[in-house]
C-alpha cells in the first residue's frame, strides 16, 4: 500500500484505452480525476457513517467490491 493510500489520499491511475494506449486529452483526463476523487470521498463517507452505526467494516467493504464488481458497461458490444 503507498503511503497516499495510507493517508485515505486517492492514486490516481495513468488512464488507458483498450488498447493500452495512454489517454492523451487532457480534459478527459480532468473529468477521469474528478470522478475517482469523488467516488473515493463518498465511499469514504459512507464507510465512516455505516461503523458509526456499528456495522461491520469488512462486510462494508465487501459490499462496495460488489458494487464496483456489478457495474454494467452500456457501450460493450453484443458478443465482444
Amino acid at each position: 500500500m503507498s503511503d497516499g493510500t495510507k493517508r485515505g489520499k486517492l492514486d490516481i491511475p495513468t488512464w488507458r484505452t483498450p488498447g493500452g494506449e495512454l489517454v492523451s486529452c487532457l480534459e478527459k483526463i480532468k473529468v477521469l480525476n474528478e470522478n475517482l476523487e469523488e467516488l473515493r470521498a463518498l465511499a469514504q463517507e459512507a464507510l465512516e457513517d455505516a461503523v458509526l452505526m456499528g456495522c461491520d467494516e469488512a462486510q462494508f467493504r465487501d459490499v462496495l467490491h460488489r458494487l464496483a464488481e456489478g457495474l454494467v458497461n452500456p457501450y460493450k458490444k453484443r458478443g465482444a
